[in-house]
């Protein structure tokens, strides 16, 4: 059967690796966002179904921003067809964001 939301898995190797470029092991990152580490390694294995206010909390302690809009205007879609951010156009530019230095 074919997952039907691979990104997920890219999602947690995203937050692996900027949380590692970082210096953070899982247990500190997990405390600084106020989540579990049990949690946190889930998400990093791809766990499907994350809280996005937990998702959004593990971001900002990575220090990751985003804006979500859309890219030109668009008519309003028929009923069922609206279209979704493609999640590897956003985690690609997210990589490209260089480090802050932590204080």
């Amino acid at each position: 059967m074919q997952d039907a939301y691979p990104n997920r898995y890219r999602f947690g190797v995203f937050i692996r690796e900027r949380r590692t470029k970082l210096g953070m092991d899982q247990a500190a990152l997990a405390q600084k966002a106020g989540t579990s580490r049990k949690w946190l390694v889930e998400v990093e294995q791809g766990k499907p179904g994350a809280e996005i206010g937990l998702i959004l909390r593990i971001l900002k302690s990575l220090e990751i921003s985003f804006d979500v809009e859309a890219d030109a205007p668009v008519e309003t879609p028929a009923q069922g067809k609206s279209k979704a951010p493609d999640i590897n156009t956003v985690l690609d530019s997210l990589k490209k964001r260089p480090l802050k230095k932590q204080i």
